[in-house]
């Protein structure tokens, strides 16, 4: 299905390509006309579900429902999104405020479509077990296994702009290099002897007045005759460790993996302390500051959703637009559990 196409369906694109959406949120492209469409198709979505809610009271009720919830979403958006911006730019990501509304647009219409997919089920038990307590807590169950499927959407999201470097590219650079210069700070620093170990002699060489004189005989000429020593190149897993020569050390034959003679340590082995691993990757503050902004946009949810109510209706009370604010969403569902069993 086409990006550009616009649709109420939108929701077959996120499903279907949700790899797509988040290169085009990467790429900022278009993300006005995306999140018209998921805001279009969220409200549709969360105004029939709302609508098989107040059925349970009747009709007038129900068509407040529709109004009410896809606004108790909205609303909530609105209050929790600045803190989501806020948070990002503080720790150097790179989101746009429209990125951030396409990203958090897809949680929600993740959310209210697999609600409405769960409103045949809802309207069933209300035709054949109209009881308030267990209709009030099934879609309470119902709305909170959306609510958890959208926000994996969003963390998801969040994980693949991270991976662009949207989210920390400063520090993920800074772990890049530290990462590449390790090896080369590491080869830099001779290694110590241990306690009691022998040190290996460097081979005599004698200089003479045209060049170098070895130990059988042969002369070698001036320019070559230059003091070296060889250092082995840290080896790839598997793969034999060449020697790399250094200019300013005496030549000496000992074995391939060893320290050179010469240096203090020599004749041990070249031990590379290890690197850790994940240091490139290593999870930015945005992203764990992400999970606390989950946990802040359900707590403002439910505590708007307690303040709209009624969204069902008690069937003993008259019809009402709002209801006097007392008591949390918590403990009445606590209490509602407790009357139920």
């Amino acid at each position: 299905m086409s990006g550009d196409r616009p649709s109420p369906l939108v929701i077959e694109r996120i499903l279907r390509d949700r790899q797509g959406i988040w290169q085009q949120i990467v790429a900022d492209d278009d993300l006005n006309a995306l999140t018209g469409r998921m805001l279009a198709s969220s409200a549709v979505a969360l105004a029939c579900y709302g609508a098989v809610l107040g059925a349970f009271h009747g009709v007038l009720m129900a068509l407040t429902s529709a109004v009410k919830l896809p606004l108790l979403f909205l609303i909530t958006l609105a209050i929790c999104l600045p803190t989501l911006y806020l948070f990002n730019l503080v720790f150097g990501a790179r989101l746009s405020v429209r990125q951030s509304v396409a990203l958090v647009m897809v949680a929600i219409t993740v959310t209210s479509m697999l609600a409405v997919a769960f409103a045949p089920i809802s309207l069933f038990f209300l035709i054949t077990a109209p009881d308030y307590g267990f209709f009030k807590l099934l879609n309470v169950a119902i709305l909170t296994l959306s609510a958890l499927v959208g926000l994996r959407f969003l963390t998801g999201g969040m994980q693949v702009l991270n991976a662009h470097g949207l989210l920390a590219p400063s520090t993920a650079a800074a772990a890049t290099q530290a990462a590449v210069a390790a090896p080369a700070a590491q080869a830099a620093v001779p290694a110590q002897p241990a306690a009691g170990e022998p040190v290996a002699e460097p081979v005599a060489v004698a200089a003479g007045a045209n060049g170098a004189t070895g130990a059988n005989g042969t002369t070698t000429p001036a320019a070559e005759a230059q003091p070296v020593s060889v250092v082995p190149a840290q080896p790839a897993a598997g793969v034999p460790g060449q020697p790399v020569v250094l200019a300013g050390h005496p030549v000496a034959a000992f074995p391939p993996g060893m320290v050179p003679p010469g240096y203090a340590g020599a004749g041990r082995p070249w031990v590379t302390p290890p690197v850790r691993r994940g240091e490139s990757e290593q999870r930015p503050a945005s992203m764990t500051l992400l999970y606390v902004w989950i946990l802040l946009f359900g707590f403002v949810g439910t505590q708007l959703a307690w303040t709209l109510r009624p969204f069902v209706g008690s069937p003993g009370e008259d019809f009402a637009l709002f209801r006097s604010i007392e008591g949390n969403f918590y403990a009445e569902i606590l209490r509602t559990l407790g009357n139920l069993f």
